[in-house]
């Protein structure tokens, strides 16, 4: 990104909004269309994601509303509670294939996995793995034995060769907010390669989350590998934020969420929220489907 200090500038949705985007590359693993390129507006370029709603698998436990429309729902209740763990999205009615949404570009700081001629991937194509080569994590797997400091344990298993292992995260408070907001919007799909520590903004490193198609429904359906605070008090930082964001659903944002999902599922928000008001620990796993999205990473 040239001329754009970082992803929290202000001018940043107005360059993903209405800035000319080329496609340059797709990522070939993805269940839905993603594609990546670059926005240009008044010379400013920025690199994004785009995800075309006709590029969309049909879900049958998510009928209403879009993917995309998903996308930038989350994004703006990550904005409004000021937890701010999701990069500027918006939602574009003159993709270069039509209505989707367009995500700011992550940047670790590392990204020469994405740039190196001698991977396999062609004609822009890449795939998850070497996605991950370019992203520091803050989760991962390793032996119960050896659970790094400042590392929250969060299910035991074994690996396909019957060895025990161990999925755990940082305890870090950028990643702790996220854990919120995905109780918040009830992210079915919180998998370890969504979590992106970035370096690109002006205040240092900022921990991101991706790919929040699967958000909003009325349902209880959150599916996460952040599961290592349950039980935790959320703290007067976060607790501020759950209020500042239900106050903002009796208003005019109600308004504007409800443009791209349902009343049902703005309901729904409203009553997570106040529930969390009510009882302000990270809530456990509710025992009704499976806690962890497969595969987890």
């Amino acid at each position: 990104m040239s001329g754009v200090p970082d992803l929290r500038d202000p001018a940043v949705p107005e360059i993903l909004d209405h800035g000319r985007i080329e496609i340059t590359g797709r990522l070939v693993d993805a269940s839905n269309a993603t594609l990546f390129g670059t926005a240009e507006l008044d010379g400013v370029e920025l690199r994004c994601v785009y995800k075309p709603v006709r590029g969309e698998r049909p879900l049958w436990d998510f009928p209403d509303g879009t993917l995309a429309g998903r996308e930038v729902g989350a994004y703006l209740i990550s904005e409004q509670s000021g937890l701010r763990v999701v990069p500027p999205t918006v939602l574009r009615e003159n993709g270069p294939f039509g209505p989707g949404m367009v995500q700011a570009w992550v940047s670790s700081g590392d990204e020469s996995a994405l740039t190196d001629p001698t991977h396999d991937k062609l004609d822009g194509e890449l795939d998850e793995e070497t996605l991950q080569l370019a992203a520091e994590s803050l989760v991962d797997l390793c032996e119960p034995g050896e659970i790094p400091d400042g590392w929250l344990p969060v299910l035991r298993a074994r690996d396909g060769g019957g060895d025990p292992i161990v999925l755990v995260h940082a305890d870090h408070p950028q990643l702790r907010a996220m854990a919120l907001f995905d109780v918040v919007v009830n992210n079915a799909d919180r998998k370890g390669g969504h979590v992106i520590v970035s370096r690109s903004t002006g205040d240092g490193e900022q921990v991101f989350g991706v790919d929040h198609g699967l958000t909003l429904h009325t349902e209880p359906k959150l599916r996460t590998v952040l599961w290592g605070w349950v039980g935790d008090e959320l703290g007067e930082e976060l607790t501020a934020a759950l209020k500042e964001l239900r106050a903002r659903l009796t208003g005019e944002f109600a308004d504007v969420l409800g443009a791209h999902v349902t009343r049902r599922e703005v309901a729904a928000l409203r009553s997570r929220v106040d529930r969390l008001l009510a009882e302000p620990r990270f809530p456990g796993p509710d025992g009704f489907g499976p806690a962890i999205p497969w595969p987890a990473f």
